[in-house]
């Protein structure tokens, strides 16, 4: 009952009652991310969704204008402190998760849910092995158990089984543990950025996760 219906509503109702705060973060943070180098606000990065469909999941900038494309050795996008395709307000608003909110209109349109596993690139598909596609039974999430528990201190296989783990156990107890768990977690900063120095270029995309 929850998963396939009541979550639904519980996401859209708490979507609409966040959308006022993040208007004004996206009046304040918006104009500071355009004037620090005139290029765009948002960056509209495909991801993979329920059932495998690719959507468009919205993000503030944090990268300069046609940064290259790195990637770790799992094919995952890269993501340092010291990545110097951040600009400054870039750095901060990854630091903050603020770079995320803008997920918000993903919930509202039904592409995402607020708790679920975290989406992946559309090349992924044909990555997963076995049971793996069973991620994608779900609507992903702005935040999701490894995003709480682990946040970026485990490899890409580690997070899949994860997030089978959540599908299997879903239920409103453990989304509301995932949700403040992830609160504690964005307020104590802890682990926003991996220490991986195995990289390579793609094409240029403009910014990555």
């Amino acid at each position: 009952m929850y998963k396939n219906y009541f979550k639904r509503v519980c996401d859209i109702i708490f979507a609409l009652i966040a959308l006022p705060f993040w208007l004004l973060i996206l009046f304040i943070v918006g104009p500071i991310i355009y004037f620090q180098d005139k290029g765009s606000v948002f960056y509209n990065a495909p991801r993979l969704g329920r059932n495998g469909k690719v959507y468009k999941m919205y993000k503030f900038r944090s990268m300069k204008m046609n940064a290259p494309d790195l990637r770790n050795e799992d094919g995952s996008t890269f993501n340092a402190e010291d990545d110097p395709r951040l600009t400054k307000i870039g750095k901060f608003i990854r630091k903050t998760s603020l770079d995320e909110t803008p997920q918000i209109l993903n919930v509202i349109k039904g592409d995402m849910s607020i708790i679920g596993p975290r989406p992946d690139l559309p090349e992924h598909f044909e990555l997963y092995k076995g049971s793996e596609r069973r991620k994608l039974e779900i609507r992903p999430g702005i935040t999701g158990y490894n995003q709480a528990y682990f946040r970026n201190n485990v490899p890409w296989k580690e997070r899949i089984k994860n997030d089978i783990y959540y599908i299997d156990n879903l239920s409103i107890w453990l989304d509301i543990k995932i949700f403040f768990k992830t609160a504690v977690s964005v307020l104590k900063r802890e682990d926003v950025f991996i220490a991986e120095h195995n990289t390579s270029p793609h094409n240029d995309t403009g910014v990555g996760m």
